[in-house]
This record gives C-alpha cells, structure tokens and sequence, in this order.
C-alpha cells in the first residue's frame, strides 16, 4: 500500500479516536443506567457499575448527555447514552508530563511518578508461530496473537508491539504484566499518555494505536501501586 495513504489513514484514525476518550462512572448509588437515547425518559439498556471505565463520545448536540461505549464481564459491548454528571473524563485528573518520546519510546515523569513506556519493531517471521486466522468466503484476516484477539492491524502483519510499561509511583515499581500488552501492536507512542488520581492513588495510563485502519484505544490500571486492569476498545 502506499506509504502516504497509509500516513493519510493513520491521520484520520487519530484524529477520530480523539474526539472520544476514556472516562469513569462516578454514582453514589454504585450503578448508572444506560439510556437508548438521550433523554431520561429513554428505556433503560443496560445498568453499568461506579468505578468502570467506559469509552465516551461528547457532542454539543447532545446537551448534557455523552454517548458510551462499554464492554460487560459477560464480553457484551453495549452501548447508549450516559448522563454527563455520572462520568469522570480520565483527562480531568492531573496529567504526568511527557518527557520524551519517540518510535521506540516514551517518558512521563513528575514529582511522585515516573511511567517508562518501551517498544520496538516486531518480527513477524519470530513469531508467526503464535498467530491464528479465520478464513472468510474470499480472504484469510490474521485475528488472534497466543489466544488473545489481535489489536491495532486491520487483518495484515504487524509492524511493531511494547516491549515493557513500567510505572515507579512514590518510590514503588509496577511493571504491566506481559500479558496485558503482547496481543497490542503498531504501536504509536506520540499519542500516549498519563494521568494520576492522587486522591485514591490510582495511575492511569492511555495510548491510541493504529496501522491506519486498525486503531484501537487502551488503558492500563495501576491502584494503590499494583496493577489493576486493561481496557481496550475500537469504538465508534
């Protein structure tokens, strides 16, 4: 594929996850109902539990509404409408500056914490020994990396993949399971970034990857210095 079309898709991938971001249920009630449309008299979808992470879309003709995105323990995706006041933007907590960055490459760092993002060019030959496929009617599309579902390409081979994310918060390290980030790849390490709930010492920790047409948005995890989860979503 052409090299230019190819930066034109990364582009347009970007700029899209970008008006979407990661947020948290905040209801004093433990739960938040998810509405068909945006209105409170709208039927109820779906009920979703304080604390989790969603994927959220605002838009001003939404008043105060935002659109949600969220993947349930049973692995159902659901999606629908959220008021505005039950939801914490993860952006709203303090941001850890970046310090460094580049293709392999990207550093936060501020007085308590310190995040140490690696990654490097992936070879495909290594390891395509742990790749499986599914075969359409007209097409083979690579979906599958040690099991676990494939981010980040859009059925070709990828390019490059995390070698590491490390977080040191007051002094105390965390490194995010292998895991958590081998099915993650084509990794674009310009649009990562930190963000640290001091209150509840909880670390947050988001990137948007994409090959071009493969892009998907994650979020690491680490509370009260141990890792806690991932969520990763191609929404929208």
């Amino acid at each position: 594929m052409n090299h230019k079309y190819l930066l034109a898709l990364l582009f347009l991938t970007i700029s899209h996850l970008a008006f979407a971001q990661f947020a948290k249920i905040i209801d004093k009630d433990g739960y938040v109902n998810v509405r068909k449309q945006a209105t409170v008299n709208s039927p109820i979808v779906s009920k979703i539990g304080a604390d989790e992470i969603v994927y959220a879309f605002s838009d001003e003709k939404l008043g105060d509404w935002v659109s949600v995105y969220y993947t349930n323990s049973q692995n159902k995706n659901i999606t629908g409408y959220v008021h505005k006041s039950r939801i914490k933007l993860i952006e709203s907590y303090s941001q850890i500056p970046n310090i460094t960055f580049d293709e392999s490459s990207a550093t936060f760092k501020s007085k308590d914490v310190t995040v140490e993002i690696r990654s490097n060019k992936f070879d495909y030959n290594k390891n395509k020994q742990h790749f499986s496929s599914t075969q359409y009617e007209d097409y083979t599309v690579i979906d599958k990396f040690k099991g676990q579902k494939l981010w980040g390409t859009d059925g070709g081979f990828p390019t490059s993949h995390y070698t590491s994310i490390k977080a040191t918060i007051k002094g105390s390290s965390t490194q995010i399971p292998e895991r958590e980030i081998e099915n993650l790849f084509n990794v674009n390490n310009e649009f990562a970034a930190c963000y640290y709930d001091e209150l509840n010492d909880i670390l947050y920790i988001t990137s948007e990857n994409s090959d071009g047409a493969g892009g998907y948005a994650v979020l690491f995890t680490i509370e009260k210095g141990k890792y806690k989860d991932r969520v990763v979503t191609m929404p929208f």
